[in-house]
Formats: C-alpha cells, structure tokens, sequence
C-alpha cells in the first residue's frame, strides 16, 4: 500500500478553484505515477480475455448439442445427426451471449452471471428450434430437453471455471483495476477497505478530494482534487474512478462523468444499499435524477407452490440416485460403532416450529450427553459448540463429514415439508434462546440442506456470520438464487473445504 505523503499540497492547474478546507486531511503535490498499465493495454487485457471466453462458450454449448445428439442416436440406433449445430450454434451463441453482456463479466456479480447463463442457455437452444421452421434440420423434444441440460452444466462448468481462473490472476495482479476513490469520508474509507479484503479486481491507489471531508481509514494517499480527475486519472494511471456517494455534490459527478467520457475510464458509484443482489436493483430516471428501484421480496402462493415442487421432483431424483449410496453408508456406520444408524435430534424449523433432523450418526452413542464435560474446548462463536478434533466422532464419522454425506437422510426431511433444499441452517432449541432479536429472522423460511453459508465458508465461519449469510439470502431470495446456491454447493461439497 502506498504510504500518504506528508508534504503540504502545491496548486494544481490553470482554473481557479473553491476554498478548501482540510482537517487531518494533507494532499500531496501530484507526481505522475506510471506502474500501472494504462487503460488502453487494460482493456487489451480484457479483450483478449473475453475473446477466449467466447470460444469456450462456443465450443461448450455446441459440443453439448452434439453429445445430446449423439446420446440420443446411439439410443435409438441410428446414425449421428448433429451435423447442423455446428453451423447453427456458433452464432447463436455469440450473437446471444453478447446480447447479454457475458462478455463484460468483470462488470457482474457471480449471481448475476449465473442467471445471464441460464437465460442466454434457454434462448440458443428456443432459438435453435425456431430456425429449424425455416431448415431441414428437425429437433425431437428429447434432444431440446438434453442438449439445454447438458448445454446448461458444459456453460456453467466453463464460466466456473473462468471465475476460479480469473480470481487466482486477480491475486497476482492481473485483470485488476487500477482505482481513484473519488470522496474522502466514512463511506470512502468502506470502499477503500472492502477492496482490499475482498479481492474483486479493483486496487486503490489514491482518494481524489471533494468539499466534503473526513478522515479515511485507509491508508491510501490523497492524490488531488476532483476538479483535475482528468489529470489525475493519467497520472496515476488509473483504470476505474469509485465515487463514494455521500462524499459528493451534483456537480461533481457531472465532473466525473465528463472525466470519464474524455479518458475511458470505468465509473462505479456507491449506492448506500447493503446486503441487496444486484439482480434486485434497476435505475430508473425521474426528471432529471436517476432513481434506483429495488425490486420487493415477497414469496406469493404461486412462488411457494413452485419452490416446494423444485424441493420435492429434485429430492425424489437425488434420492433415487444416492439409496445405493446410503445403503452402504448404513452398512458402514452399523459394523464400525454401536449406536443406532441415524442419529434424530430436535432442531427449530419454519416460524419456530420443532421437528426432528435426521442424519446418519458420525459420533460415538450418547455423545449429547458428552457436551458439558466438552464446553472448555469449544472453538466455535455465539451458541454454536464445534471442536476441530472432537474426541466424540468415529473413524467412518469422520469421512462423512469431510463429504457431508451425513447430510443424506435430510432428503426425507424435504419430502416431509420439514426443510427445503435450500435455506438457513436449522438450528438447535438451546441456539434458538439465546438469539438476539435482529437474528430471528432466520426463521421465517424453511431451513435448508445446503444454503448461502453452506457456499460461504461452512465450518469456517463466525456464527453472527452465518447468521448475516441466512438473512441475506432471505431478503433476496429467488428460485433462480436457489438454483444457483444449489449449483455452488456441489463444487463446495467435492473440495470437502470448510467441513467439520
């Protein structure tokens, strides 16, 4: 991090400007900073990297198309007949994924990105069939519903991929932005903060002052003033100008959009709303002010009837597929230790209703009772109780934790409309009392398998961080962000990260 100057600021530039005033705030005499790459290569970067992106997504869906083709052929004993998707695809998929932005996915949340991929899937395989009126190409109703399956998956799969590569190069500094906070107050100082301990591509390199002054909680330099982004912007090399939105006026935003049209830098503007998805959020003028409107949360008969069919056709489908599966963990558990198969204990469910969890023992019998000579190794917050290495689990426990493959027999629980697939984590009666208010709202939704938390960290997380994890799924909740979770959780649960 670049240590602010302690040298008192010389005036900058021809124009004549307001009179500041400065409390514990000393900008420095600008000096041209010239190790970063500049826009122009940046944005070579990223073209190269979007071009790459794109073949992949070309050969991902088009492949799927012929494999279902093919699938479908061998299973009907006749000759392979996917010739056509491989003119008919490419351009779909460019044309469409473009449409939709995918190939600016620096500029998108991962959820969002997600949801682009599930539509824009939808749209070449309807798009691919609507051609077929005006072809002598002919696509049967198996091969749509296969090829959008194994075309969603191959996508998914691939843009997966790209996130965990991109995330590794952001680490060592590539695909990063080179950032101007535009603003010094509190809120400046959250973004300067959150961009260091959450590495989504943007590197700080400087605040750039308004008339509205605090005290930054970064250690950041103060490189000059609004009224010469322009100039800053090419001095330090910057790439991306973030506005911290209570620390400007009107007229200083027009400043920066007019700074960023002449330069090409990117513009990014707080909009004071937390703990809200961006697929929740669209702008909409009124007048001469641009609004944000925010999209209600609430689950309506028909949405609840269409989240307890997805929970009851995807459990009965998992389930048929993992009872060989559970045969032998049933197996295993019975011969290795003495105790009853399943272990059911009382947790609280939907609006504080109890039921009984189910899940295939992993502790020696009886280890309830264990808990209180245990309390003294406790290494979990709040009112959960977690051992790292607890004394309690069996040696075949053990490996069913690292997989979840405890967590089986909750398929039952979905069935019974105890839990759903996805949602908060269900907690213990004794957790239960000693909430604080603000952490009931946990409860208003069926507690899930898999869940925000589950993707998050797991094990790894501070119980209030579970609890802010289940709140934020609820008050943006969606079946498209249950698909999602659901599609994370698999990756998740394979790596065995986070599981205690």
């Amino acid at each position: 991090m670049i240590e602010a100057s302690e040298q008192q600021a010389n005036e900058v530039g021809d124009r004549a400007r307001p009179s500041v005033t400065i409390p514990e705030v000393i900008v420095p005499e600008r000096t041209p900073s010239h190790d970063g790459p500049g826009i122009e290569e940046t944005r070579r970067r990223f073209r190269q990297l979007y071009i790459s992106m794109a073949i992949t997504d070309v050969v991902a869906i088009t492949l799927a198309f012929d494999m279902a083709a093919l699938i479908l052929g061998a299973a009907r004993g006749t000759p392979f007949d996917g010739w056509a998707m491989l003119v008919i695809a490419p351009p779909l998929v460019l044309g469409i994924f473009s449409t939709m932005r995918l190939y600016s996915s620096h500029l998108l949340a991962s959820a969002e990105e997600f949801r682009r991929v599930l539509l824009s899937v939808t749209l070449v395989v309807t798009s691919a069939v609507t051609l077929s009126f005006w072809s002598t190409a002919t696509f049967s109703r198996e091969w749509i519903v296969l090829s959008w399956v194994l075309a969603t998956v191959m996508g998914l799969s691939t843009r997966y991929a790209w996130r965990r590569y991109l995330r590794r190069a952001r680490t060592n500094g590539r695909f990063t932005l080179r950032t101007l906070i535009v603003g010094v107050n509190d809120e400046a100082g959250r973004v300067a903060t959150a961009m260091a301990s959450h590495p989504e591509g943007f590197v700080p390199v400087g605040y750039v002052c308004t008339d509205a002054w605090g005290r930054p909680t970064m250690d950041i330099p103060m490189v000059g003033h609004v009224d010469d982004l322009e100039e800053l912007i090419a001095d330090t090399r910057a790439d991306c100008v973030f506005v911290a939105a209570s620390g400007v006026r009107p007229e200083h935003m027009a400043k920066v959009s007019k700074a960023a049209r002449r330069t090409g830098a990117e513009v990014r503007v707080t909009a004071g709303l937390q703990d809200v998805l961006s697929t929740r959020i669209t702008a909409q003028p009124l007048g001469g002010v641009m609004a944000l409107s925010l999209k209600p949360v609430r689950l309506t008969g028909a949405q609840a009837a269409a989240t307890r069919t997805a929970d009851l056709v995807l459990t009965a489908a998992l389930g048929v597929f993992a009872l060989p599966l559970m045969g032998v963990i049933a197996l295993a558990v019975r011969l290795t230790s003495s105790g009853p198969i399943l272990f059911r204990q009382e947790r609280m469910g939907y609006h504080g209703k109890t039921f009984r969890l189910l899940k295939f023992r992993t502790m020696v019998d009886g280890a309830d009772e264990m808990v209180d000579s245990l309390l003294d190794l406790n290494e979990a917050t709040g009112p959960l109780f977690k051992i790292t290495h607890d004394p309690r689990v069996t040696g075949v426990g053990k490996w069913l934790r690292k997989w979840s493959l405890d967590e089986l027999p909750q398929f039952f629980n979905v069935l019974r409309g105890d839990m759903s697939l996805v949602g908060p984590r269900p907690a213990l009666p004794r957790e239960v009392e000693r909430y604080e208010e603000w952490m009931l709202g946990r409860l208003e939704v069926r507690p899930g398998i898999s869940g925000l938390w589950q993707v998050s960290g797991r094990s790894e997380l501070a119980f209030e961080d579970y609890v802010r994890l289940d709140l934020f799924y609820i008050e943006n909740w969606s079946l498209a962000y249950d698909v999602f979770i659901l599609a994370k959780t698999v990756p998740i649960v394979v790596s065995g990260r986070g599981a205690s």
